[in-house]
């Protein structure tokens, strides 16, 4: 068997998405790991906050703006982690949007910007920081995908198309970074409770809940906490040396219904 070097002892981190959600509840468990942070993500005021709250408990943050819709924030974001820290040992991406559009009746441009938040600015930002992770020889990369890949949702096309876009870009990246000692894994977390989807108004939501109890995805009403994706994220990251968790699904239990029945 052949000899792995264990985790270096500090390993910065950046986790997009930061302000809030599943990247919020990530960027504190890695934090509670022993981790610096890069917070990164639109609303810095809330990002100001998170960061704050970690130097208050003993921790190291970093807040930093990141507009995934623009080139030239991703650009900076990348520069002022790299120049912060010296290095990124860990990236955690997180950041994305969803909107309730079909197909067909989804706004072209809209498709393109839910797209390029989803997946095209993830691929930028890992240009900036994966090149110094394979000269560093070790590292984590965690791409946070959604079970719209293997269960599409009607409503979320640009959602669905993006984040299936995105598990391709992570296995193909699984495929040329063997060797390197930096690993990509994918998250895949269903039914979650964040603030995606909470601008979606009533009408829409009552004409779209038909359609998916329709073709059966909604089972029952339980949904994952931030914590619970957070967890596995932290999971993933930090298997010694030797092993790569390429997937980890998560799906909410089922709440215990009063009779139970097995057959």
């Amino acid at each position: 068997m052949p000899a792995f070097e264990p985790h270096p002892s500090r390993r910065p981190a950046l986790v997009t998405g930061a302000s809030s959600g599943i990247g919020e509840a990530t960027a504190w468990a890695l934090h509670e790991q022993g981790h610096p942070v890069v917070v990164a993500a639109r609303r810095t005021e809330r990002l100001e906050t998170l960061a704050t709250k970690i130097s208050a408990d003993g921790g190291e943050a970093l807040a930093v703006e990141l507009d995934l819709a623009d080139p030239g924030s991703i650009d900076r974001c990348a520069t002022t982690a790299l120049e912060a820290y010296g290095e990124i040992d860990i990236v955690v991406a997180n950041a994305g949007v969803v909107g309730p559009y079909t197909a067909l009746g989804a706004d072209p441009d809209v498709f393109c910007t839910n797209v390029q938040v989803n997946l095209l600015g993830t691929q930028r930002l890992l240009s900036h920081l994966g090149p110094s992770m394979v000269e560093q020889g070790h590292g984590d990369i965690v791409f946070v995908s959604s079970d719209v890949v293997v269960r599409p949702r009607t409503h979320m096309s640009s959602y669905v198309a993006a984040k299936a876009g995105l598990e391709g870009l992570a296995r193909a990246m699984q495929m040329e970074l063997e060797g390197t000692g930096v690993r990509a894994g994918m998250v895949r977390p269903g039914p979650s409770s964040t603030e995606q989807g909470t601008d979606w108004d009533e009408d829409t939501i009552n004409h779209i809940i038909p359609t998916w109890q329709h073709w059966g995805l909604l089972r029952h009403n339980g949904a994952l906490q931030p914590i619970n994706v957070a967890n596995a994220i932290v999971t993933m990251v930090s298997v010694p040396k030797g092993t790569h968790l390429t997937l980890i699904e998560i799906e909410p239990e089922a709440p215990v219904r009063s009779e139970r029945t097995y057959r």
